[in-house]
């Protein structure tokens, strides 16, 4: 009697190279039935917008291409994973599921659930660690315990060997009786169109992205990194977010320029720095999951914010006074994606000049954003607004005026967003902000 198959479970690790479930499933010999399973719990939550769906569907495209491209195909349900994936399950008589564990509240209780079901039919689960370059709870203090300051976190971090890119696996066997469909449209998901043009995506738009940046920009990071019309940065947060390409493979790439390379050794350092940050946060949110909801120190959630409702729609439209701002916001809404610096810019904007919520930044980002990431962006919210881990000092408040001095000094990036700066139609600064800082502080 033959093996039973096994299920590989898509999430967000949509790629077919260096990963671990779905490397491990090969390994077993059997037929493999890969399942995506469009979760109606995360597609309904009021801030997931309309372009991250939109760019899932996209690289579910691109994922069932390859995987044809390898004998198999994606089977691709909608409802709860709880349900579809046991309904699967018995229809091909499967008794593992494997699949990469997550860092998220609602996908670690899910994931949870989805484990006691699985003992309930007598089945088995096989959770692997994949999402980061060290898993959460292999890099920890020496006393025990997680880290909550970035720098003794990274050196920890950096003293640990990390794992080599896993192959892709050479064939799949298909499932027998499965029948091979194309991916249905996004409408028949229920997802809305998207309001925006978003850029390719796939696994080989990726590792092309990667290949591009260490030829060109890896060389200038440390120099270029902060400029938004230098366009210097490697864009592949999209491609993390939705895993078509590694973490581990982006390292890789990056530590082989290094070492081809040896002058350039400060900027693949400084490009590695941000790869930390990833695991930085992640590890935070698996260890504190109350900063998803919360601030990270519990006594700033009694702060008083002003949150003036038509001071946060100027904000949102990019209609505030000061050019950098504006421009940022305008980037944010018509492409789905902002430079890192503006990113920084705008939210101490929020939070220090006009004294509203960074939680509400936080949502609107997540909502306008095709690469939003909730360990990313929760803590790059809480950092601006001093109420998270190692986060930036409350006396430290970035000035709009001298941000874009610095770094956008003859002003071609506003121009790009905000034409009219330099009109009378403009309009004048919201607020005073040497005024507003004092307040502040």
């Amino acid at each position: 009697m033959s093996a039973p198959p096994v299920i590989v479970w898509f999430r967000r690790d949509l790629r077919i190279s260096d990963h671990t479930a779905l490397h491990r499933a090969a390994l077993e010999g059997v037929p493999l039935a890969p399942v995506f399973i469009f979760d109606p719990a995360i597609l309904s939550a009021s801030d997931v917008g309309v372009r991250r769906p939109a760019y899932l569907h996209a690289c579910l495209v691109s994922l069932s291409a390859n995987l044809h491209s390898m004998g198999s195909h994606l089977i691709v349900r909608m409802g709860k994973p709880e349900v579809e994936l046991f309904a699967l399950a018995k229809e091909i008589g499967a008794k593992k599921i494997f699949y990469n564990k997550d860092v998220e509240p609602y996908s670690r209780k899910r994931d949870k659930k989805v484990d006691q079901v699985a003992g309930d039919h007598g089945m088995e689960t096989v959770p692997c660690d994949d999402l980061l370059i060290h898993p959460p709870g292999k890099v920890q203090r020496a006393a025990g315990g997680p880290y909550t300051v970035f720098t003794p976190f990274s050196r920890a971090w950096l003293s640990l060997p990390p794992q080599d890119p896993l192959p892709p696996p050479k064939q799949l066997t298909p499932i027998k009786g499965i029948q091979a469909e194309a991916l249905p449209p996004p409408e028949r998901f229920g997802l809305s169109p998207c309001d925006i043009s978003l850029p390719p995506a796939g696994e080989k738009v990726a590792r092309d992205m990667l290949r591009a940046f260490c030829a060109k920009n890896l060389r200038r990071y440390g120099e270029k990194r902060n400029y938004p019309l230098a366009d210097a940065t490697s864009r592949l947060s999209p491609h993390l977010r939705f895993g078509t390409i590694s973490p581990r493979t982006v390292l890789a790439e990056a530590r082989r320029v290094r070492s081809e390379d040896p002058s350039c050794r400060r900027e693949v350092d400084i490009f590695v720095g941000e790869l930390i940050w990833r695991d930085f946060y992640k590890q935070i949110l698996w260890e504190f999951p109350h900063v998803a909801t919360g601030c990270f120190r519990p006594e700033y959630d009694q702060v008083k914010w002003e949150n003036d409702r038509k001071k946060f729609e100027m904000w949102c439209q990019g209609r505030t006074g000061f050019p950098i701002v504006d421009a940022a916001m305008r980037q944010l809404n018509q492409t789905g994606w902002m430079h890192n610096r503006l990113r920084m810019i705008v939210a101490s904007f929020l939070t220090k000049d006009l004294l509203i919520s960074w939680q509400w930044g936080e949502r609107y980002f997540m909502e306008k954003l095709f690469d939003g990431d909730l360990a990313a962006n929760n803590g790059g919210w809480q950092w601006a607004a001093g109420t998270g881990t190692d986060a930036q000092p409350y006396f430290r408040i970035f000035n709009p005026s001298s941000q874009a001095e610095k770094f956008d000094p003859e002003g071609k990036f506003i121009a790009q967003y905000v034409p009219e700066a330099d009109l009378l139609t403009y309009p004048a600064p919201m607020v005073d902000h040497a005024k507003q800082r004092i307040r502040a502080l």
